[in-house]
């Protein structure tokens, strides 16, 4: 079974950066995309970022293209997103997700979901 556990987050100010940790095991890494979408209070969960098994191909969503990057360490069984000039409109909870589809920038591609972060950020 494959399992998903995020860590990461917490309160910061605008400006200031964040790194979130995703760790999918249970399941073949190597052969896992793995995203993160966010879900402000009131807002439907939206797309944020991707990692591909299938040569490490990255995209982002045009909010937070420049500021955000992801990457993966595949002998961790790890994905990190690394959060800068973080704005309050970055406020959300952060879900980290596992599919083997190899581009998915939508949920339902998804297969396996975290916990989820609360990311804070003041103006």
């Amino acid at each position: 079974q494959v399992e998903v556990v995020q860590s990461g987050g917490g309160l910061v100010q605008a400006g200031d950066s964040l790194k979130l940790s995703c760790v999918v095991s249970g399941g073949t890494f190597t052969r896992h995309t793995v995203g993160w979408f966010r879900q402000a209070p009131g807002k439907e969960r939206e797309f944020v970022a991707f990692i591909s098994w299938y040569g490490g191909r990255t995209y982002f969503a045009d909010s937070v293209k420049g500021r955000f990057t992801i990457t993966r360490v595949n002998a961790e069984n790890t994905a990190y997103l690394q959060m800068n000039s973080l704005k309050p409109e970055d406020t959300a909870v952060y879900y980290c997700a596992a599919t083997w589809e190899i581009l998915a920038t939508t949920r339902e591609l998804y297969n396996y979901w975290g916990q989820g972060t609360q990311v804070t950020v003041s103006s």
